[in-house]
Order: structure tokens, then sequence, then C-alpha cells
């Protein structure tokens, strides 16, 4: 049978190793194992969030609001928007998805960092557009700018903070880089971390509002995956000009979140009080991985996010490091598939992360 040839190209993007995966082929009981792989929020979701879903429960048989209108309402709210600002995704993955299917084909170009977010390559993939990368792994900008003159793409990636690798841009710079920007060029600042940037440094700090005010090419991606843990829940948003986020409705399917998540979000949304608590405590604990990598000569990436990446020389090998790490019970996340002698580590909660260190630290011993 024959399919789409542009699909020869994509690869399946690689999800973080589920817990039960090491249960099954490590023989671990379930309750000892440590996922620091996925950059979930270790805390949980907030209690609030918990009983509101539960009581929630009951309307499973009912398909959700389409219109999605109390919890646009609310992100308008929070972020100084109009509801006709905002689409909702499954997850802010989708929305990706809707960006890259608005523009591009198989004449198009997508420009983004050498190493970051790999379903932005995915879903340019699947459209046949050409892939284009600076040359240096983490954000810059001047050689965003060359490559944008030179190849002129349709579609520009941002992530700010940068997954897998955790730095960010001051928000001074990007302006200036998007100063230079065609207004026909739709550019992409995934915020997926960005409650964590601006809790660390407020020159990192995006606002939405802002960005779409003095730059109507512009889409703005957020998430409650991360600092408000409901990675479950699979629910994000796109926040841009009206013209712009009815396009992105021409593509979205309908019903593409549930009740709950629905139910979930409105509630998270909330309750801040929990999401800077859990911000607060995990950069307290990133503190701890800054410090032995000092102590043990590790190099890292200063990190705006929930995790921490730490950069090996030739003595450690992060394929190695990383499967005696899960020998153990402990998932972190290899980042040879990018190239990079590196492991990405979520930074848990303080008993965790005490495990963590102390396991690391007896295989770096080994060698």
């Amino acid at each position: 049978m024959k399919f789409n040839n542009v699909l020869d190209n994509c690869h399946v993007y690689e999800a973080g190793k589920p817990i039960e995966l090491v249960v099954r082929e490590y023989g671990i009981n379930s309750d000892d194992i440590i996922k620091l792989a996925s950059n979930e929020n270790p805390y949980g979701c907030s209690k609030k969030v918990t009983k509101k879903v539960q009581e929630s429960a009951q309307n499973m048989f009912m398909y959700p609001d389409d219109s999605m209108y109390e919890l646009k309402e609310s992100l308008a709210s929070k972020f100084e928007v109009q509801s006709n600002n905002i689409v909702i995704g499954a997850g802010s993955d989708q929305i990706l998805n809707f960006c890259v299917k608005s523009k591009c084909n198989e004449n198009s170009k997508i420009l983004m960092s050498k190493t970051t977010f790999a379903l932005y390559e995915i879903y340019a993939n699947q459209v046949g557009a050409k892939v284009i990368k600076t040359e240096d792994d983490e954000h810059n900008l001047e050689q965003f700018l060359d490559l944008y003159k030179k190849e002129s793409p349709d579609v520009v990636f941002l992530c700010l903070p940068n997954n897998p690798l955790g730095e960010c841009l001051d928000k001074s710079d990007v302006y200036n880089f998007l100063n230079k920007i065609d207004s026909e060029t739709l550019v992409v600042v995934d915020g997926a971390y960005q409650e964590y940037a601006s809790y660390k440094n407020i020159k990192k700090e995006i606002k939405p509002h802002d960005l779409i005010s003095k730059y109507p090419n512009c889409i703005y991606l957020g998430t409650f995956s991360k600092a408000y843990s409901l990675g479950g829940m699979r629910t994000g948003y796109g926040i841009a000009k009206k013209e712009i986020i009815e396009v992105m409705h021409k593509l979205r399917p309908p019903f593409n979140i549930t009740n709950l998540s629905l139910t979930a979000a409105i509630e998270a949304l909330k309750d801040e009080e929990f999401v800077q608590e859990s911000i607060k405590k995990n950069f307290e604990q990133m503190k701890e991985y800054e410090n032995y990598a000092k102590e043990k000569g590790i190099s890292y990436i200063d990190s705006f996010t929930n995790f921490i990446t730490f950069k090996f020389d030739d003595k450690y090998t992060s394929s190695k490091i990383a499967l005696e790490l899960l020998k153990k019970g402990i998932i972190v996340r290899n980042l040879s598939a990018y190239k990079l002698n590196a492991i990405r580590i979520t930074i848990g909660t303080k008993e965790q992360n005490k495990i963590v260190l102390k396991v690391l630290d007896e295989i770096i011993e080994k060698y």
C-alpha cells in the first residue's frame, strides 16, 4: 500500500519512557521508580483541581462545550486579551501542528534552532517542508537572522525557554529580532516553560498581550502540562491576533479536549498559589543539581525551566549513565538522539533528588 511520500522522512516522536515499561523490563516495584524524564510537575496538581474533576466526572457521557467559553474567558482575563485571540488545543503541541499546516506545504521552509523541541521538525516533515537549523545548539539570534535573510522561511520557531536544553533569551533580544521579520512570516513563540523563566528572571518574561500587540505575525503558545501539572489532561492554548486564530479554528477538530480537561484547566487557573509554590520549590531544588555539577566538574546549562541539562565530556557517556540510572529505577532523558553527550533531568521533589544524586554519584565513581 502506498502512502503520502512526505511521510518517508518522518520520525515518530520519542516520548519519555513510562513507569509501566520500566516495571516490565527491570522488575522494579513501581513505587520505587523515580520518573524525571518528561518534565512533569513532581508535586502533582492542585488539590482544588483534583476535587473539582472528581465532582465533574459524572458528566463524562456528555460532549464538552466546544466553544470552551469559560476557559477562554479565564485565559483572556489572565493575559489581558480577548477570547477571540485564543485557540485551545490538546496540548500546545496540537497548536504547533496547526501553525505548520496553516502556512506550509512541500515548497515551504521552517527555521528553528539546531537543538530544540523535536515536534517542530516532525510536523515540518509531515507536510514536506524544508527544515532549516542554526549551527549552535542553543538559540543564537544572529544565526537565526542570517538564515532568515538567506532562506526566507514561512515559519520561525522560538522555544523560550528552550526544551530540551533549558536556556532562554531575554525579551529585549527577542523583540529586536522580531523587528527585522517580515509580517508574512509566522513566528511561533513556544512559551511552555514561561512561568518558570519569568519567575527566575523578569527579563525573560514575554507577555502574550504585549507580544501580539507589537507583532501581529506572532502566536504565543502556552500549556497546562508543566507548571500547572496537568500533563495527563492534554490542554494547551495559542494566543494571537484574531485573524490568525480564525485560521487555527479551521484546523481544530471539534471537541478536541475533554470535559474533564476543561474543568481541570479552568480550576487550575484559580489556584495561582499552588503554581508559584511549585515553581519556588523547583528552583530551590535545582540548586542541588547545580552544586553537584560544580563539585564533580560536570558542565550544565543555566536553566529557566523545571529541568536541568548535564553535558558530559569524553570521560562520561550519556547513554551509559542514563541506562545505569534506569536499572536503578531512575528515568531521565538521554540526549544522544540530538547528537549530544548529555542528559536532561526533570527537577523532582527534595526526596527524589537526594536519591537521584546519590545513585548518580555511585555511577560516576565507577568510571
